[in-house]
């Protein structure tokens, strides 16, 4: 209970808690901390002090034995003894009790190790690792307790949304609740101020968001709200099916186009060109990620990228990407707008990838 400072039990079963008197099934009675906010360490339960303990985290297998504690205030990951209800520090925070100030964003050992204000944790017990969101450092990083030995596994420090590719270049905003896999492999992290559920491959090293389905009209305006506007597609669009491509959970796709005008023609600036990627059936695979933009440069290619999620809910899926393309002749003779549509059918892969798999298209126009 982060508002008193304690960590209290709710009895599924008739039982009792360490240096505990029996308590009958239903009832919720405290079992660590004092009620003042402290980082204090103690022996007794009741004589610990917390500071707004937020993320648990259970390894009840030996060595450890223990719930581990997101004690944000004090920025700090403590230990509580499943045997005897001892509170022990792990990391982060510094040796007095009542100095609640001694936060930062240092990878070290114990104590020299700072966080700012974590909220979650999950313990990988087949790694032994326990992960932490460590929430104002817009980071996630990992604890062996072993060693006290506290590291940066994803995020840059600044609060963000990329994706990666890789783990350093991932960005969080004030990341929250924590979950791993069974098997260890994948974390999925709570990004709060985003509003969306990150999966981390811990073998790829690579990030994703997670599909989430369903309307959620009391949630935050998303992205596409102030998204580049696109008209529709008209009749006379050039329509083009692709060969199927294979790709892989995890992995980017890229839709490469390289669009080439007549001899003497510009992009009309009074009338912005632009781009639409669509995903029929399977919107959540462009979850978080530009769906539409305007097209302001024809000397490189129109690279329009999407990543896959790490979890995939269907083999079979595929990307159309829009295009309208205002042009005028030199000297202003004439102005027009020519539009096409490319159709990518997927086949998906559940087994996850790395790296991108890249479609060349070329629109003559």
């Amino acid at each position: 209970m982060a508002g008193t400072h304690q960590i209290w039990a709710l009895f599924l079963t008739d039982g009792k808690l360490p240096k505990g008197s029996e308590s009958k099934a239903g009832m919720c009675v405290r079992w660590a901390g004092s009620g003042n906010e402290e980082n204090r360490n103690n022996a007794y339960p009741h004589k610990a002090g917390f500071a707004q303990p937020s993320g648990l985290a259970s390894a009840p297998e030996e060595p450890w034995s223990c719930l581990f504690v997101a004690d944000s205030e004090s920025s700090t990951i403590r230990t509580l003894a499943l045997k005897d209800g001892a509170v022990k520090h792990l990391v982060g925070g510094e040796r007095d009790p009542l100095n609640l100030f001694a936060f930062g964003d240092v990878d070290g050992k114990g104590v020299d190790a700072k966080l700012q204000h974590p909220l979650g944790v999950a313990w990988a017990a087949e790694q032994k690792l326990l992960y932490v969101a460590d929430s104002y450092n817009h980071k996630i990083k990992v604890v062996d307790p072993k060693t006290k030995l506290c590291s940066t596994l994803a995020g840059t420090g600044e609060a963000g949304d990329a994706l990666g590719p890789e783990f350093n270049k991932s960005g969080f905003n004030e990341p929250g609740g924590l979950c791993i896999s069974d098997n260890g492999k994948l974390l999925y992290v709570a990004d709060t101020n985003n509003h969306l559920v990150k999966v981390l491959d811990l073998d790829t090293r690579t990030v994703s968001v997670f599909p989430v389905f369903g309307e959620c009209p009391d949630s935050a305006p998303s992205k596409t709200s102030a998204a580049t506007k696109v008209p529709k597609l008209p009749k006379s669009a050039v329509r083009k099916e692709l060969s199927l491509v294979t790709a892989s959970a995890g992995q980017t796709v890229i839709m490469s186009l390289m669009i080439s005008l007549p001899e003497g023609a510009k992009l009309n600036r009074e009338a912005p060109s632009c781009w639409a990627l669509s995903s029929e059936g399977n919107d959540c695979l462009l979850d978080g990620q530009a769906t539409t933009g305007e097209i302001l440069d024809l000397s490189q290619p129109l690279s329009v990228s999407a990543r896959l999620p790490a979890v995939l809910q269907n083999p079979n899926a595929s990307f159309t990407l829009s295009v309208w393309v205002y042009y005028c002749m030199e000297g202003g003779e004439a102005c027009m707008m020519k539009a096409a549509s490319f159709h990518q059918p997927l086949f998906l892969n559940s087994s996850p990838g790395g790296g991108e798999v890249t479609v060349a298209l070329p629109l003559i126009i």
